[in-house]
């Protein structure tokens, strides 16, 4: 299926609001390690009452109450459910119903960004700006951890995820990386992870850069 005539961000919002209970029951499941293990680069690289933007944050669980308990959190995702559950779940961070490409935050206001499997949604070609973005909303010496795909994904579509469709996209990795760069970020780290989801392998590129001082 490829609907072409629908936004495909639309899809997404759709989706998860539409299975907002599903996938969080379902993301408690799965690449759990996963999520603790860059969950906690941001924990031991910023200080406490550290100022994080994390993109794409679900329901808030597990990450973004976790964070909240170190950081100024604000949270950003595309789904109004999604977000409702979240301002519920972390009644102590900010929550904004908002696509991440549009946002509008002043230069230098964030120490971190955190985007778990947020990116794989977003049209690969609205990539390079959303990286540029979000160089520029980071501090010197900030963080960036984001996931990505492995290889390029100009756009994927099911018409039953967890009981709604939804939209992939994305790039390949010599292409994110270089992008990355030449947003002005200073690449750390970057690894695959792969997990077994719905009976199936999946691999994600993990990525974690910092805007130089």
């Amino acid at each position: 299926m490829e609907p072409k005539h629908i936004d495909p961000k639309q899809i997404v919002a759709d989706g998860y609001d539409r299975i907002a209970e599903q996938y969080g029951a379902w993301a408690s499941q799965v690449r759990q390690e996963e999520r603790a293990k860059y969950t906690s680069v941001l924990l031991e690289k910023l200080p406490a009452g550290a100022a994080v933007l994390e993109l794409g944050c679900g329901a808030g669980l597990p990450t973004t109450r976790q964070l909240a308990q170190r950081f100024a959190v604000t949270g950003v995702d595309i789904s109004a459910r999604q977000v409702a559950l979240a301002r519920h779940n972390v009644p102590t961070a900010t929550f904004l119903h908002a696509d991440m490409t549009q946002l509008d935050f002043a230069f230098m206001s964030f120490d971190g960004v955190v985007a778990f499997y947020s990116f794989l949604h977003v049209p690969y070609y609205e990539q390079p700006g959303l990286l540029r973005n979000i160089a520029a909303w980071l501090r010197p010496g900030g963080v960036l951890v984001a996931t990505l795909w492995p290889q390029a994904t100009e756009a994927t579509f099911a018409d039953d995820w967890l009981g709604a469709p939804m939209y992939w996209s994305g790039l390949d990795k010599a292409t994110s990386t270089r992008l990355i760069a030449a947003a002005g970020l200073h690449l750390l780290r970057a690894e695959e992870e792969t997990v077994e989801e719905f009976g199936e392998l999946i691999t994600l590129f993990w990525v974690i850069a910092a805007k130089p001082v």
